[in-house]
């Protein structure tokens, strides 16, 4: 694949599945190194934190939601779950203000075991994200879990959103970038 030239700045990667290293993270990732062209800055893994996340006063939690919330670019991602995200998604997104939680682009990327569910990223994630702040400039993806390690699964929506999401972050003033 061609890519344009890397996207500066941070990179943020959260996952809503609640089994760790799941096809959910693999796929975030994935989207993520696609746009930016390098691996992600930080990947957060909802599942490894488990009960902490219930825990408002969790110092590894808080710092974990200050870094994704000043992340220049986050995918966030959660397998389908009743037709919307996992509410161990929820409980992390509940912890950023609204409207100033997100200071960054955000892709919302659900993975789902059939096309009934494909517009559930669109319809729940995205105004999720947008009320928190981010900027989502392109539409949602959604990704068959039977196809989330196949590039050709991301080839139409990275070969519209890819240069709109590069051209976008390129014009953020981005903090301690060279």
């Amino acid at each position: 694949m061609h890519h344009q030239p890397p996207a500066a700045g941070t990179v943020a990667v959260v996952v809503g599945n609640p089994k760790p290293a799941s096809r959910t993270r693999e796929a975030a990732v994935h989207v993520a190194r696609e746009i930016a062209g390098r691996e992600p800055d930080l990947v957060v893994d909802l599942a490894e934190l488990g009960v902490r996340l219930l825990d408002w006063h969790d110092p590894e939690v808080s710092r974990l939601v200050a870094d994704v919330g000043d992340a220049d670019l986050v995918v966030v991602a959660s397998p389908t779950y009743k037709a919307t995200y996992t509410g161990v998604l929820k409980l992390f997104l509940d912890r950023f203000a609204g409207g100033t939680g997100l200071s960054g682009v955000a892709v919302p990327l659900m993975l789902g075991a059939g096309p009934a569910h494909a517009l559930a990223p669109e319809v729940a994630l995205r105004p999720l994200l947008t009320e928190l702040g981010a900027v989502v400039p392109v539409r949602a993806l959604y990704v068959l879990d039977t196809r989330y390690d196949l590039p050709e699964a991301y080839a139409d929506w990275l070969a519209v959103a890819g240069p709109v999401l590069r051209s976008f972050l390129g014009r953020r003033p981005l903090e301690g970038v060279s």
